[in-house]
């Protein structure tokens, strides 16, 4: 199996995977990743924040930073992200980020930061060539939560699940009226390794070539 994007065949398929907390986004993106590996793509996973110096400054101000701060420090990350490990990891694998930019137009918005500021400060991130978003119930959110313990600031509330479900719905629309390719996967049901086999069976089926002829019959599929 070789995967490829639609723009450009000569570099490797970026993909996000997004998501409320409690979704189940990085089991997800493992499994998603070994799926991937064991068909023969080279897959490189990497997450938001960074493992750069922006990202670790993100890590260690998100409890204490709010706002409009906040928000462009995660945009400064993402653009970093971007230019140093997201694009070069391309030329010869696929990518893979557990969060990107549909996270950068939602958990600022616990903070109060108005969403078309969000969508300007992240309009030059590079789009992926699938926007995976994970969708739960709010109550299916919370007992997850409930059970691991918050990460963040932005969990603590016990209304932060319905928010977050609700924040996601809007920015899901966003991009899917900006031309985002958008996959919405239902995770009520299905388990992270049910939920990576259908992300893998789309892939497969939106962005497989054979013998050099790339397959687009299927694109409309994604989130239209």
């Amino acid at each position: 199996m070789v995967l490829r994007p639609f723009s450009s065949h000569e570099r490797g398929l970026f993909v996000s995977v997004d998501g409320p907390s409690g979704a189940g986004k990085s089991t997800i993106v493992r499994h998603l990743a070994q799926m991937l590996v064991a068909a023969g793509e080279h897959v490189h996973v990497t997450a938001e924040p960074s493992d750069g110096p922006i990202g670790a400054l993100c890590r260690e101000l998100t409890e204490s930073v709010t706002g409009h701060a906040l928000a462009c420090l995660y945009a400064a990350d993402r653009y970093l992200h971007m230019e140093t490990e997201i694009r070069p990891r391309l030329q010869h694998s696929m990518v893979i980020s557990d969060r990107y930019l549909p996270s950068g137009l939602v958990m600022q918005r616990f903070d109060g930061v108005d969403p078309t500021f969000l969508w300007m400060l992240n309009a030059e991130a590079d789009r992926p060539d699938l926007a995976v978003i994970l969708e739960a119930d709010p109550e299916v959110i919370a007992e997850r939560l409930a059970e691991r313990g918050p990460h963040n600031r932005f969990q603590l509330s016990p209304a932060s699940s319905n928010a977050e479900v609700h924040f996601y719905r809007q920015a899901t629309d966003r991009l899917i009226q900006a031309g985002f390719d958008v996959l919405r996967v239902e995770c009520n049901q299905r388990s992270a390794e049910q939920a990576a086999g259908f992300i893998r069976d789309r892939l497969t089926a939106f962005f497989s070539s054979s013998k050099g002829e790339w397959r687009t019959e299927d694109r409309g599929d994604c989130g239209r």
